[in-house]
């Protein structure tokens, strides 16, 4: 048998991280003991958990701490983090510590540095503050000289020093947003039957109070959007300046223009619902058109797009990201056609970014969802549950779901952030 102890903290018991924790050990085919536990007294204390985990084997047990830490569940002896230089561009050592998206420390030289931007499914890289020559040993004597970032694989050059194994790396347990929360009574994650009227207000609540600390709110929005008859609430929301930055995809910026250059969506009046006349082909001649301009901020100029969310986008001049994929037409010549440089692309705009909406969008949720630490409240909108449910199954814990239709939402997010506070 094999046994380590593991420390868990924070608001580990109203959100049931350690339920979760020793569900996580017992699925594993692994036991464990509570060896301490120290309760807060009230909602605003933090508890704290010492738990021994017992695992068949060194690599059951290696695996399972692996596991566990992606719910705050560190080691309770660490020692310094060990760095190995990378050998080749975009290739990470062997046995490279894999990210989560939570607040993340790394022991160096006897200090704990924060990572500085937490993101999921990335390295560690320890880099000198005053871009020095890399060294491990330099780094491993003067931890607070060294500052610790997330990097994609891709992104890795040779000779940047990685982390490898879990070694000397802390995470902080994930917790739900605390306070007045439009989530705050209720016991489950998602469901269909919450009063959504009130949920669109506590949700309008949190993003002015997110705006009146300077936070930028993020919308990520699907063709649906679109088709629902949404998009000239997305385009007021942009308009009147609680939307910061947007991130979506051809079909959603083509149906928007579409909508608003030939008054269909996907070929279907917008007004009447139905068929027009040759609509199956309108998208292409707006892409057509637009291509023919050379972007959409050259058309808006133009005066072809005289409306819409890429629109206001353009004359409010709020940053977005078309990130593409393999059955989009055209493209919009905004788009970016490599997935890639898209995610580098959004990466770039997210800072500063505090709420995050997911409208009716499944693929750019669970990639903006990969990039955004914990701490940015995100909603994630859509009338199929398993929708809502897939991001935070994907490893994007703060993500909290809304089964709703996005047409409606969106109407009556954008008229209630439309009245005076």
């Amino acid at each position: 048998m094999a046994s380590e102890v593991v420390e868990i903290e924070g608001h580990i018991i109203d959100s049931l991280i350690l339920a979760k924790v020793m569900d996580v050990i017992l699925g594993a085919g692994a036991d464990y003991r509570v060896l301490d536990v120290e309760i807060g007294k009230s909602n605003v204390d933090t508890s704290r958990a010492r738990i021994e985990v017992i695992a068949d084997t060194e690599d059951a047990l290696a695996s399972l701490l692996v596991e566990l830490q992606v719910h705050g569940a560190n080691r309770a002896h660490m020692g310094e983090a060990e760095l190995v230089g990378a050998d080749a561009d975009g290739v990470l050592p062997p046995g490279f510590y894999a990210t989560t998206n939570l607040p993340t420390r790394v022991r160096l030289g006897g200090r704990w540095l924060e990572v500085e931007n937490p993101e999921m499914d990335c390295a560690l890289v320890v880099r000198s503050v005053d871009r020095a020559a890399p060294s491990r040993e330099s780094a491993a004597e003067d931890g607070p000289g060294w500052r610790v970032r997330t990097v994609p694989m891709h992104r890795v050059r040779a000779g940047d020093l990685v982390v490898v194994g879990s070694d000397g790396v802390r995470v902080e347990a994930p917790e739900r947003p605390r306070g007045a929360t439009p989530f705050e009574f209720m016991t489950s994650e998602v469901s269909s039957e919450k009063p959504k009227g009130l949920l669109v207000y506590d949700v309008s609540r949190r993003i002015r109070r997110a705006k009146a600390a300077g936070g930028r709110v993020l919308a990520v929005c699907g063709p649906a959007v679109i088709h629902t008859g949404a998009g000239p609430d997305v385009a007021r929301l942009v308009r009147e300046g609680w939307v910061d930055v947007l991130f979506a995809g051809n079909g959603f910026a083509t149906h928007d223009v579409e909508a608003n250059v030939m008054g269909t969506s996907l070929g279907v009046s917008v007004r009447e619902g139905v068929l027009a006349e040759g609509g199956h082909s309108n998208h292409l001649r707006v892409i057509n058109e637009v291509r023919r301009y050379g972007s959409i901020a050259a058309a808006v100029d133009a005066g072809y797009i005289d409306g819409g969310v890429m629109y206001e986008c353009v004359r409010r001049g709020v940053p977005f990201v078309l990130g593409g994929s393999v059955r989009d037409d055209g493209p919009l010549p905004d788009v970016y056609t490599d997935v890639v440089e898209a995610a580098d692309a959004m990466r770039y705009l997210l800072q500063g970014v505090t709420v995050a909406l997911m409208l009716a969008s499944t693929l750019h949720a669970i990639a903006t969802g990969n990039l955004l630490p914990s701490g940015v409240e995100t909603y994630c909108v859509d009338i199929n549950q398993a929708v809502v449910t897939k991001l935070a199954d994907r490893g994007s814990h703060q993500a909290l779901g809304i089964v709703t239709d996005v047409g409606l939402f969106a109407r009556e997010l954008s008229a209630d952030l439309g009245q005076a506070p």
